[in-house]
């Protein structure tokens, strides 16, 4: 038998291992698509796995803003991403403040409508997306295509946000409103500060898909000044004379950095809310 210190420092050998193993099997992938944007020639293969910087060609780089609508692409995904991520995070965390907080007609039927919504994927409606959007005019429109992301973001919000207000005892609302604080001001004053770790992750989460969506955008956007990046890295590779595979891997690498900057700010909030949610929802 192992003495204790012998045996808990073989225990963090195991641990720290398995945990390294585990950092170097996600990060490989951002290594290789970094190395891939920097690799010369329009191959993502390299004859070196670890190459030296002094062979790296940042002209891949320079050729997405000189010889692409990477700009327009850039500035077309994050208004719609913005715009999803505040319509989605405001609706949903009012919906489900109500459905948590509040007793009211067809409350039991909004629920199950919200879990029967959850249960078929976006996809599923494309065919009725695509001819809604077109009688009233909003096909190839950025305002017809985030309503249609809001609209499936929103279900999935409010149900998060309805199992977050759960685990908050009511007793704090009645304690508010025995010192003459109205609804709003219990909501604004008192819930919203309580919710930041929620609201955080599913603004995070709204953003997110919607940077990342490319199968309705491909249906709804057909201009090209109105591509997102998906749409816009998806020409450089598709078809027979396409083969920028290195200009493509530099595109990835630029839309990951808002994203990356954004979880590495707000990851406190975005793990207490992944946390909250997995807890109370």
């Amino acid at each position: 038998m192992f003495n204790p210190k012998v045996k808990r420092v073989l225990n963090s050998i195991i641990v720290y291992g398995i945990l390294i193993l585990l950092a170097i099997i996600c990060l490989f992938p951002v290594y290789f698509i970094f190395i891939g944007s920097v690799n010369p020639g329009s191959s993502l293969h390299s004859s070196q796995i670890f190459p030296s910087p002094a062979d790296w060609n940042w002209g891949h780089y320079r050729a997405l803003f000189e010889k692409h609508d990477y700009v327009t692409w850039y500035k077309n995904t994050m208004f719609i991403a913005v715009s999803n991520m505040a319509i989605s995070t405001v609706f949903g965390v009012l919906s489900g403040y109500a459905f948590s907080k509040f007793k009211f007609k067809g409350k039991k039927q909004g629920l199950m409508a919200i879990i029967i919504l959850q249960m078929f994927p976006t996809i599923m409606g494309m065919i009725a997306i695509y001819t809604l959007l077109g009688s009233f005019g909003l096909l190839d429109t950025h305002l017809g295509y985030i309503l249609v992301l809001a609209a499936g973001s929103v279900a999935f919000n409010t149900w998060i946000v309805k199992g977050f207000f759960d685990g908050i005892p009511n007793s704090l609302m009645e304690a508010a409103r025995i010192d003459g604080a109205s609804n709003t001001d219990i909501f604004l004053k008192v819930m919203l500060p309580l919710a930041m770790p929620i609201i955080t992750f599913i603004a995070f989460n709204s953003f997110v898909a919607a940077s990342m969506d490319f199968i309705m955008a491909e249906v709804i956007l057909r201009s090209s000044s109105n591509w997102t990046l998906a749409q816009g890295l998806f020409t450089l590779v598709s078809g027979q004379a396409n083969n920028n595979f290195t200009v493509f891997a530099a595109g990835a690498v630029l839309i990951s950095l808002p994203l990356m900057a954004l979880f590495f700010i707000f990851q406190r909030y975005i793990v207490e809310g992944m946390t909250a949610g997995a807890e109370k929802g």
